[in-house]
């Protein structure tokens, strides 16, 4: 089987202003050391808003997904705190990197008051759009709708406070600096990635970077490795750069690559079937990477350690599995959203550890299973899947493979197999799982209670 290489994105860390030499804040005013000049225009890209009362960011509560959720503001580092900011007339739209969902005032209020929440984001939508004034090195965030700025509640440094609109002025409450979210895998002389912060913007109000090493990501990278459409299945991307990692790049928060592709060299330069090799990608617990390309060879893919989002990962040939899902929480959540591989012998995803796996808006071409429940790990667990709008183009062997035995469920919806018809692909095979051993087949097609779909739910076009 030929191997396909697919480039990696690197991360970039942008400090936009003066919020690099952000100072912790104290409850006295909370006013930062250095914010001492005007900020400039701010640029679209994906940042952390950080607010000058208790040097807290801006943040969607347990990085819910969920529409009506009213933001807070949070110690920083945590994987709902991501803003990609898109251009919207004289203004901005603030999108959550982790749901797609956009920060707005809600019910489109004008009141003092009124809270700002995440909700499903609306094209020209004046209650989704914030001007950016520069103010003490920072800025007010002004809402389209009502003219009103974002505040934390009450004035308050306390994490957890709920943010909300109100008249605008010059309190620590209302004033937001932006620090560009951790994206920067700037190759070193020796190859590997290490993150770096060493870019703040031009009197242009265009950032600049720095990275080490002739491998150095460009602004030119492809914006076909970007994720545009939510919802849509994507082409697969044709990235520019290639980074290379020689060890595991380590993902806390947000890593986005910006559509580059990441080949492993060295000890992860192989694209076997052996399951002790590392990854390319290590996710911790809430951790969100996203906009990357996994070349050829891919190592063991991505690893996730718990709660995780894949969004717009593509891989061009896999190795021994895209991505390993762990963790022990049997309320974890991982998702990949977008996004496409092709090329696995065996497995795409791999899910060992506990919880519910959603995977939607992608596309698998020549593959064994999209999915597998661990069918013989040591520690078994109920899991569950949720497959929504998949395009699968044959060759390929089986959808998902479960444990309903074990207490797993898999609920299919708008899956496209495309190709040679007359190539059978099973939608839903079921297993008889064990903690040692080999787990022996127990039957396929939906039955209600473990393999949930329809006939309706499955299309199928040459």
């Amino acid at each position: 089987m030929s191997k396909r290489a697919i480039r990696p994105k690197r991360g970039r860390i942008v400090a936009l202003g003066s919020a690099a030499a952000l100072a912790a804040a104290g409850a006295a005013g909370g006013i930062w050391a250095s914010a001492d000049a005007a900020a400039p225009t701010p640029v679209a890209g994906t940042y952390t808003l950080v607010g000058a009362a208790g040097g807290l960011c801006l943040d969607v509560p347990g990085s819910s997904v969920a529409d009506g959720v009213q933001l807070t503001q949070h110690a920083c580092g945590g994987a709902g705190q991501a803003w990609r900011l898109t251009a919207a007339g004289s203004g901005f739209t603030l999108v959550a990197a982790h749901s797609g969902k956009c920060a707005a005032v809600r019910d489109a209020r004008t009141g003092a008051g009124a809270a700002v929440q995440q909700e499903a984001c609306t094209t020209g939508a004046p209650a989704q759009t914030w001007t950016f004034t520069a103010v003490d090195g920072g800025y007010r965030l002004v809402n389209g709708g009502s003219g009103k700025c974002l505040a934390v509640r009450d004035g308050s440094a306390a994490p957890g406070t709920p943010v909300q609109q109100n008249s605008c002025g010059s309190a620590p409450a209302k004033r937001w600096a932006l620090k560009a979210v951790a994206a920067t895998a700037a190759p070193t002389a020796s190859g590997t990635a290490t993150a770096t912060a060493s870019a703040t913007p031009t009197a242009s109000a265009k950032p600049t970077a720095t990275a080490t090493a002739s491998a150095k990501p460009t602004a030119t990278a492809s914006p076909t490795a970007t994720a545009t459409a939510t919802g849509a299945i994507q082409a697969w991307p044709t990235p520019t750069v290639d980074v290379p990692l020689t060890a595991t790049q380590k993902v806390t928060g947000v890593f986005d690559g910006g559509g580059r592709r990441y080949v492993g060299k060295g000890a992860l330069g192989t694209g076997g079937q052996s399951e002790s090799q590392p990854a390319l990608f290590e996710l911790a617990d809430g951790a969100v990477l996203q906009n990357v390309v996994l070349g050829d060879p891919a190592a063991d893919g991505v690893h996730c350690s718990g709660t995780c989002t894949l969004r717009n990962v593509w891989w061009e040939n896999v190795g021994e599995d895209a991505a390993t899902f762990k963790g022990t929480s049997a309320s974890q959540v991982m998702t990949v959203d977008g996004g496409g591989a092709r090329g696995a012998a065996d497995k795409v995803f791999q899910h060992n550890g506990p919880g519910t796996m959603v995977i939607r808006n992608f596309r698998v071409e020549d593959f064994g299973k999209l999915y597998r429940s661990c069918g013989n790990c040591k520690t078994q667990y109920a899991r569950h899947v949720v497959i929504d709008n998949v395009l699968a183009t044959v060759p390929g062997k089986k959808i998902v493979g479960i444990n309903p035995n074990l207490g797993d469920t898999a609920k299919i919806t708008r899956l496209t197999i495309a190709g040679d018809t007359s190539h059978k692909i099973t939608v839903c095979q079921r297993f008889t799982g064990v903690t040692s051993g080999e787990p022996k087949e127990a039957g396929s097609g939906p039955d209600g209670t473990s393999c949930l779909y329809t006939a309706a739910d499955v299309t199928y076009r040459s």
